[in-house]
């Protein structure tokens, strides 16, 4: 019986430099989605240089995930859902069939732009809260934004991990706050914009716009929303994807409904197949972002499903 699996699709944060090089180097279909990228964009993303400038980013890591997903499809089934984490809905989105990759990679692009244009006018940063219910976070978030210096829960990603994000001085107001309450891990992330709270409501309207010229067509297998916790379905995705940039994401509850036994996190890093393995000890977990990993799945799934 061939194994049945649901793909994670990997958010902003986790790019490395040269990311996927060896991929574009050996597999034609990755080849292809890199290819197609660099044509909807008119960008060379074949060059190094313009595939790791930081602007680029979330470009990269689509194509990247998309490529990636490509080349799966060569040797294994149709996933059974898609899991994706805030950016990765949108790889997930294209990998159903949602949205084209003419579509997909304009849109990621001015994303990008307006919700970085957005945190000019509305500075913002972000933490990571380890080993604090979820709750303890959120009473917290609401004490420091009513005296004043606004925070807000952006991705409850596992019972144990939520991050939060907003002003400077109401992330470390609702630090200081946790840490006296006995919560002793707190992590700065490495983003120049508080995603997913009310401090990217300019970026929300602006992006419901963009999104109303986007054709959107039916799924081919199932695509769980962190922002409403259901699956996509035609007639939600502009909404969804609209509100998704001022309200939290909610990760561990779409790994949970869509019930997977094996995951493979596709694009770049391990932090989904980590959150995964928080959420439901005990599956299967695997990520590929390299040939390395790539020829490891390969061998681990011909063994398994021989």
């Amino acid at each position: 019986m061939t194994t049945q699996w649901t793909a994670l699709f990997s958010g902003q944060g986790q790019q490395f430099a040269g990311m996927g090089a060896d991929l574009l180097a050996q597999e034609p279909r990755y080849q292809a989605v890199v290819q197609a990228a660099s044509e909807a964009l008119h960008l060379q993303l074949a060059d190094p240089a313009v595939w790791d400038d930081p602007v680029n980013a979330p470009v990269a890591i689509v194509t990247l995930s998309l490529g990636v997903y490509q080349v799966l499809r060569q040797d294994l089934p149709l996933p059974q859902a898609g899991v994706g984490l805030s950016l990765g809905e949108y790889s997930a989105l294209a990998a159903s069939g949602m949205l084209s990759l003419a579509d997909v990679f304009p849109l990621v692009q001015d994303r990008a732009a307006y919700m970085n244009e957005a945190g000019a006018k509305h500075p913002g940063v972000m933490a990571a809260v380890l080993r604090a219910s979820a709750t303890m976070v959120e009473e917290a978030c609401a004490a420091a934004t009513a005296a004043g210096t606004p925070v807000f829960p952006a991705n409850f990603n596992t019972p144990a991990q939520t991050v939060i994000g907003g002003s400077a001085a109401g992330v470390t107001a609702v630090t200081q706050a946790l840490k006296a309450q006995g919560v002793k891990r707190i992590v700065p992330l490495k983003m120049t914009v508080a995603s997913h709270t009310p401090l990217m409501a300019e970026a929300s309207m602006k992006l419901g716009q963009r999104l109303a010229h986007s054709h959107i067509q039916s799924a081919q297998f199932p695509v769980w929303s962190n922002t409403t916790q259901q699956p996509f379905t035609a007639d939600t995705v502009t909404q969804t994807l609209t509100d998704q940039l001022v309200h939290p994401t909610h990760f561990g509850t779409c790994l949970k409904n869509a019930r997977p036994t094996t995951v493979i996190e596709v694009g770049p890093g391990t932090a989904l197949t980590k959150f995964a393995a928080k959420t439901i000890p005990g599956m299967t977990a695997w990520h590929v972002d390299s040939m390395t990993t790539l020829n490891e799945l390969r061998k681990n799934w011909s063994e398994t499903n021989e």
